[in-house]
C-alpha cells in the first residue's frame, strides 16, 4: 500500500510526462503547425510500482486504457 505523498508525487510525473508527450506529438514540425494531439494515454512513468497506479485508478484518478497504458479520468 503506498502512502498518500507517494501517490500524489507519482500522480503529478504521470501528469508531466502525458503533458510532454502530447507536446510532442503536437510539435510534429515536418507536418505543420495547430494539430491537437490525440493521446489520451501513457505508459507510467517508470520509479514507481504498479500498486501505486492500481491505487490511483481505485480512487478515480487514472482509468485503465489499452496496452498497459493509463489515462486521466477526466471526471475526478
Amino acid at each position: 500500500m503506498a502512502t498518500d505523498d507517494e501517490r500524489k508525487r507519482a500522480l503529478k510525473a504521470f501528469k508531466k510526462r502525458l503533458k510532454l508527450t502530447r507536446l510532442d506529438d503536437e510539435s510534429g514540425l515536418s507536418r505543420g503547425g495547430g494539430k491537437r494531439s490525440g493521446i489520451t494515454g501513457i505508459t507510467p512513468p517508470p520509479g514507481y510500482p504498479a500498486e501505486v497506479w492500481e491505487e490511483l485508478v481505485a480512487l478515480g484518478k487514472l482509468k485503465r486504457d489499452m496496452g498497459g497504458t493509463y489515462a486521466l479520468n477526466e471526471g475526478a
